[in-house]
């Protein structure tokens, strides 16, 4: 019985199989350090501008004309958003479906469908007055969950968003405006400036 498994322990193992689990490491971290590359600091920058527009816009306007402003200005955001993504991945020859990428967006996207749902729910029930904190509180969850596959700085953003949030929930709905352009305009221009100027883009 012992010699059978001092016979199993010095058998070698196949070549073959050592390098394909080395390929595997050597994939794998490969494919981490790329994820330090895959956000797009300049999208970010883009998107805050877009919402300081929107921020103007909706300034002095009753909550419901307030959260039509902000719809149009996050459907332009995703679209902003995933040009940036794509222009960014060509740029880095980082393929936009690699591994790093499908964690984050699995990571990123189940807080936004949550704050779609609620965003629907308050909505019927004119309960309008704490959308800018929902928004800002579960994008700050999406930014911080989805940057757990990114650069260090991210979740860093996602947090300050999840601040602003809170902040929004627990202070009057008039002030909902402000908290959305200081986050979506003042929170994506400083870090995206941040993220282009560290990380290439």
């Amino acid at each position: 019985m012992a010699l059978a498994e001092r016979a199993r322990a010095v058998t070698p193992i196949a070549i073959d199989r050592r390098a394909a689990d080395n390929l595997r490491f050597i994939r794998d971290t490969m494919e981490r350090a790329s994820a330090f590359t895959a956000v797009p600091g300049w999208g970010g920058v883009a998107i805050g501008f877009t919402a300081l527009i929107a921020g103007t816009a909706a300034a002095g306007r009753t909550l419901d004309q307030q959260f039509f402003v902000w719809l149009v200005e996050a459907l332009l955001a995703i679209a902003v958003g995933g040009l940036a993504l794509r222009w960014k991945s060509r740029r880095v020859a980082l393929p936009m479906f690699s591994r790093p990428a499908r964690r984050a967006l699995v990571s990123f996207a189940p807080p936004l469908l949550a704050g779609a749902m609620l965003t629907t729910v308050l909505y019927h029930l004119h309960a309008l007055g704490v959308i800018a904190g929902l928004w800002l509180l579960l994008y700050g969850v999406a930014v911080m969950t989805g940057g757990a596959f990114s650069v260090r700085i991210v979740p860093v953003m996602g947090l300050c968003f999840m601040i602003l949030g809170a902040a929004a929930l627990l202070l009057p709905p008039s002030w909902g405006n402000l908290f959305m352009i200081a986050g979506f305009g003042g929170l994506h221009i400083g870090f995206g400036l941040v993220i282009a100027r560290r990380y290439g883009g």
